[in-house]
């Protein structure tokens, strides 16, 4: 699946024009396009990242009331580090195999993979400015 962007109606102040703001959308994965694009768990023993990217995974549920509140969050990263980080979403009812194999016990989970080393997990909705301190400190996106 392609990204996918949403555009909405942004009113400015001076002078009333209506503008098209586009948003770009995280990209959502299933197991299959999580093996292609990231890590092929089911044949791979040792972790080897994909991408020349760094990139973020949001393992949540739709049910999830945290999940709802880093759910913005998610997008407006997707939108201001576009073409710098992957931002990625795995729906852990949809994906519970993919959920099961990173061992995903509580909602939300945030995957923080650098282009070289291990990756990191992160529980919890962690606030905007936490995210932009792991990204600028351990994946190296300014």
């Amino acid at each position: 699946m392609d990204n996918i962007y949403v555009f909405s109606y942004e009113h400015k102040q001076a002078g009333g024009e209506t503008r098209l703001k586009e948003y770009n959308m995280a990209e959502f994965l299933t197991s299959e396009t999580f093996k292609e694009k990231v890590f092929d768990y089911a044949n791979e023993k040792e972790w080897k990242y994909k991408s020349d990217l760094p990139g973020i995974i949001d393992f949540y549920a739709d049910w999830c009331g945290p999940c709802k509140m880093v759910a913005p969050i998610i997008e407006e990263l997707s939108t201001e580090y576009e073409g710098k980080l992957n931002v990625w979403k795995v729906d852990t009812e949809a994906q519970q195999e993919l959920a099961g194999a990173f061992g995903i016990q509580s909602i939300p989970s945030i995957l923080f993979i650098p282009v070289d080393g291990q990756p990191q997990m992160a529980a919890g909705a962690l606030p905007k400015a936490t995210f932009e301190k792991i990204i600028k400190e351990e994946l190296g996106v300014k």
